[in-house]
């Protein structure tokens, strides 16, 4: 091995090392904040069961409100999904067209536009309202 390549590798080594250490550290945070999230709701809905009156209807309402936004936000993020893969395979087609012009490679391109369709179909006409 030449001299000039260990540094290298032990560059690349500590790149490593520090990059799966942060991701983890992501990982583990997040699972925290949804453990937080759902203890925090949990007894939300406790003193909910307690108590009774406006109060606990309005309460309740807002919980349904807060669970019909998160279906709309899943909604929307299925169409933005949808449409950014069937731009993809617009684009695969155009780029293989231009680079093999002779054959029908270009083809190719439908496969991620039908799933992006297929998307787009679903959030559109058989997703759950909200």
């Amino acid at each position: 091995m030449m001299l000039g390549t260990v540094p290298v590798f032990l560059f690349l080594g500590a790149l490593m090392i520090a990059l799966f250490s942060f991701i983890s550290m992501v990982v583990w945070s997040t699972a925290r904040r949804r453990e937080r999230e759902a203890y925090y709701k949990s007894e939300l809905l406790k003193k909910i069961a307690e108590q009774q009156g406006a109060g606990a209807t309005a309460a309740l309402e807002y919980l349904r409100e807060q669970e019909q936004n998160a279906g709309r936000r899943r909604i929307e993020g299925m169409k933005l999904g949808g449409l950014i893969i069937v731009a993809v395979g617009a684009a695969t087609m155009i780029l293989l067209r231009q680079l093999i012009p002779d054959e029908p490679l270009y083809l190719e391109g439908l496969i991620p536009s039908f799933v992006g369709l297929v998307l787009l179909a679903y959030a559109y006409l058989m997703a759950p309202k909200h």
